[in-house]
């Protein structure tokens, strides 16, 4: 393994409204990692935000576009180094594990690190945020693969191999699902590595919306099993469809084989198009399914064109 002063580690912090503890977080990280460059990207925050990162040492950059998301793609696409540290500003990680994670992550020869978030605390780690997060994780678990236990961290340790070869293409939290989905389908070697997990500090409120924000990564997981998965997608609507089509059909041909009469010609109709649907469906994910191995191919050629 290299030695730590060998290696350009970035810490980078996506910001919006953290005055309270943006300073604190940073001075954590400078103080566990007096060799990286910490970074604070503001997303129009409305408070001291910027200040307060820049009187603690950080370098402070800006995104406009708002949404975690926008930050996470404006970080990696500015920031060159060897190793990504990349964090919340709401110091809730403990920033005393970061060089653990980054000696996994290099000793292992990983792509990426997550960490799994440990805590005994209720006020932490909401029962609503638990029950989302198990619930999100273990639907991604059952189709993209059961590596990461804990997909929603915000703590997370990368290869410049895994952040120049990310889309990025999310604009709000559910980057976090992004970010596992990209490791797990090009088959990165990541790990998961238990982290303690903490309060907010008085004063800091949290900008994730239990509902509103879970909704928009249920809906990233479908879109992104649409794209990755698109056998997968469009045979669960084929068999949605035939079903339909099924319930329709079967009381008219009973009644057909019965009295030799189709008195709901409509109904007949209708049934036989919602099958052309789902046959339609079937095909379409058959075509697009050898789509998507060209495009994954491509992706994992361009990862591979990336010096770890």
């Amino acid at each position: 393994m290299k030695d730590f002063n060998e290696l350009d580690i970035a810490v980078l912090i996506p910001c919006y409204n953290e005055e309270v503890t943006i300073a604190r977080v940073v001075e954590d990280f400078r103080k566990a990692l007096p060799q990286a460059a910490v970074y604070v990207y503001d997303n129009n925050s409305a408070d001291r935000t910027i200040e307060r990162a820049e009187a603690a040492g950080a370098v402070v950059g800006r995104e406009r576009l708002q949404g975690k998301g926008h930050v996470v793609r404006r970080m990696f696409s500015d920031i060159e180094a060897d190793v990504y540290v990349l964090v919340d500003g709401d110091d809730t990680y403990e920033a005393s594990a970061a060089p653990a994670l980054i000696e996994h992550l290099e000793s292992e020869k990983l792509d990426m690190v997550n960490g799994a978030r440990i805590t005994n605390l209720k006020e932490a780690y909401r029962l609503g945020h638990r029950f989302g997060n198990k619930l999100l994780t273990g639907l991604v678990q059952q189709i993209f693969g059961k590596q990461i236990d804990d997909m929603l961290s915000g703590y997370r340790v990368f290869s410049r191999r895994y952040v120049k070869s990310f889309p990025a293409l999310s604009s709000g939290f559910e980057i976090e699902t992004e970010l596992t989905v990209h490791a797990l389908e090009l088959h990165m070697p990541i790990s998961e590595v238990k982290t303690d997990y903490k309060d907010r500090p008085e004063g800091s409120v949290s900008k994730l919306s239990t509902y509103r924000d879970g909704f928009r990564i249920l809906k990233t997981i479908v879109i992104l099993v649409k794209e990755e998965r698109p056998l997968l997608f469009f045979t669960w609507l084929f068999a949605a469809l035939s079903l339909v089509s099924l319930g329709l059909a079967v009381p008219i041909v009973m009644e057909y084989l019965h009295t030799g009469l189709v008195p709901r010609f409509p109904t007949a109709i209708l049934a036989t198009g919602v099958m052309l649907l789902a046959f339609h469906a079937l095909f379409s994910g058959l075509i697009l399914d050898t789509v998507t191995h060209g495009r994954r191919e491509m992706k994992r050629m361009a990862y591979l064109a990336v010096r770890r």
